[in-house]
């Protein structure tokens, strides 16, 4: 995963670029100097004099001796990982979420509530949000925030242009969240929901080590978002992966967005519960949320109800279509089924490999297709991961706390 998208930033000194080359080598675990200068392209005596200013910050610490060879042992360095932290905030239709994250990318805290979003409205919930974070921080800053919503947002400019779920336009969130938490609007970013989700599955699930990858996320609507060389790929005007409105079915049903036959006509989670079941039964119950709505058509899938099996049957069949053309416009190593998807895996992946399979563009599909092990927690993971980010590309963001305790010369050969 790149460090940082460009643009994210502004450009930083040679110093500091040299400080964040040596922060984010370390992450791979702990390393000497002699080793650290190889990977990073600088002399020992420049690693030693960053070291100890990383030190300073607090960023990083001693990590005993490396013997070996003929020579005295070297002295090690690694990562401090509970120096500072990221928050991911995530806004859905039935649920606001929180998580903080430490550098070495452990969950230190995470919190989850139900609620009825729309009904809230925008300041209502960005309240929420920020009391969920703040209880969640206990005073804490964190180095940087990233906000999940679902819907078309630009990046850049870290406004949701439109949520449809939300029935939100234009929410300046960085702006809204900085006033209440305190922190500078540049500290904030937000992103859509399947960007995030894609970057979580390279970070931490079936993408690590993955160039091209496209995720699909199911929830009250379809999304999708494509990590290609490390960097979100998001289009001219930063709304790529809106695959919720590939056609599947010319002779289907009316999409609000106007056209007939979307993606999310069919995928989307009350198209899939409407089939499931009549109006009435459990399934169409919101105090349920999505999780136990999911869970319970699972259960009848499993016990073999007719109709739930009919559903999500029908359901494979419709993104199998929708990801051959995916597959066949972008060509990615590995498309993972989320949101939702994911928790239906089981019955959702072979339909959309026989779809792939029916549709090859002159050649057998060679792309994998895999439910995230992540489930509904990717687009979190993904959000932390960035707000950690922050810190990688520009380690000064975090003030000098001491002096440092590592000794600064490495042990002669």
């Amino acid at each position: 995963m790149a460090a940082t998208e460009p643009g994210q930033l502004d450009p930083v000194s040679p110093r500091t670029a040299n400080l964040a080359a040596l922060l984010r080598a370390l992450r791979a675990g702990p390393l000497s100097r002699t080793q650290l200068a190889a990977r990073c392209g600088l002399t020992k005596a420049a690693v030693s004099g960053l070291i100890t200013e990383l030190s300073e910050r607090g960023l990083v610490r001693s990590a005993g001796l490396q013997g070996g060879g003929n020579g005295r042992p070297s002295q090690l360095v690694e990562l401090n990982g509970a120096s500072a932290c990221g928050l991911a905030l995530s806004v859905e239709a039935d649920r606001f979420a929180a998580v903080v994250t430490n550098l070495d990318g452990r969950v230190v805290a995470e919190r989850t509530e139900t609620a009825d979003v729309a009904a809230l409205g925008l300041h209502r919930s960005m309240d929420e949000l920020a009391f969920l974070a703040r209880q969640l921080l206990l005073g804490d800053q964190p180095v940087g925030v990233t906000v999940s919503v679902p819907g078309l947002v630009d990046s850049a400019a870290a406004v949701l242009r439109f949520a449809p779920t939300l029935r939100w336009r234009d929410a300046e969130i960085a702006d809204l969240l900085a006033a209440r938490l305190g922190l500078t609007v540049d500290a904030i970013r937000v992103d859509n929901e399947a960007n995030l989700g894609a970057v979580g599955e390279v970070v931490a699930g079936v993408g690590r080590g993955v160039r091209e990858l496209f995720y699909l996320s199911g929830g009250t609507g379809v999304g999708g978002g494509l990590v290609s060389g490390g960097t979100i790929l998001r289009g001219a005007r930063g709304f790529a992966g809106e695959v919720g409105h590939i056609t599947v079915d010319p002779s289907g049903e009316q999409c609000p967005c106007g056209r007939v036959g979307c993606l999310e006509t069919k995928a989307g989670l009350s198209a899939v519960l409407r089939g499931a079941a009549s109006p009435g039964d459990p399934l169409h119950d919101p105090a349920l949320g999505v999780d136990g709505r999911v869970g319970l058509l699972k259960h009848r899938v499993r016990r073999g109800d007719q109709r739930a099996v009919a559903a999500v049957s029908e359901l494979g069949v419709a993104l199998g279509i929708a990801v051959s053309t995916v597959v066949d416009v972008l060509d990615p190593d590995v498309v993972v089924l989320g949101g939702y998807f994911a928790e239906l895996g089981e019955w959702l992946v072979e339909p959309v490999r026989r779809e792939l399979s029916a549709r090859p563009l002159g050649h057998e599909p060679a792309c994998r297709v895999e439910p995230s092990p992540l489930g509904t927690t990717a687009p979190l993971r993904g959000a932390a991961h960035l707000a950690t980010e922050r810190l990688f590309a520009d380690p000064t963001l975090v003030p000098v706390v001491t002096s440092s305790s590592i000794d600064t010369a490495e042990a002669p050969a």
